[in-house]
């Protein structure tokens, strides 16, 4: 497991800190019209990516996402199910993440907010050529998807997040 060591600040000894990824949701925000929602963002990493962020402490993954939709596209959605989890430990240039991607539905007009720099409705075909993180990989899984579903649906009652 790896360690890092720092000081304490009070009598200088050593102390180990055990570093442990960072869990993370992406969001495929699926419109009416058949498009997706892609953000392009204001920090770095740059580029287009899809919804998304940290899990805040307390917090389930459905909140999360519900959460970073909200606060990133100025939208309310509807989670239809989990996609799939990514660990690749180099999936994020900032420091090691596990994201689980959702799938969710949402109407109205998409408008960029909080990380937010620009927004956009993107279909399979005219997607942006720099997409952030492993977000090219996790679209090219949920374009294949769409020929063979076979992911898992939400209970009812669990796709606005509710429960732990």
């Amino acid at each position: 497991m790896p360690v890092k060591y720092k000081r304490c600040p009070h009598c200088g000894q050593k102390i180990k800190q055990y570093l442990h990824p960072v869990p993370t949701v992406d969001i495929i925000i699926e419109m009416a019209g058949g498009g997706i929602i892609l953000i392009k963002r204001k920090n770095p990493p740059h580029g287009w990516a899809l919804p998304g962020g940290f899990v805040e402490y307390g917090e389930s993954l459905e909140r999360a996402a519900i959460r970073e939709a909200k606060e990133e596209t100025s939208l309310d959605i509807t989670l239809t199910s989990q996609f799939h989890t990514y660990s690749d430990p180099a999936r994020d240039s900032r420091k090691h993440t596990i994201s689980t991607v959702f799938l969710a539905r949402a109407e109205g007009t998409p408008a960029a907010a909080d990380d937010a720099d620009e927004i956009g409705v993107f279909f399979r075909n005219a997607l942006p050529s720099s997409l952030a993180f492993d977000h090219e990989i996790i679209l090219q899984s949920y374009f294949a998807s769409k020929k063979t579903p076979h992911r898992s649906r939400f209970p009812q009652g669990k796709e606005r997040g509710e429960g732990k």
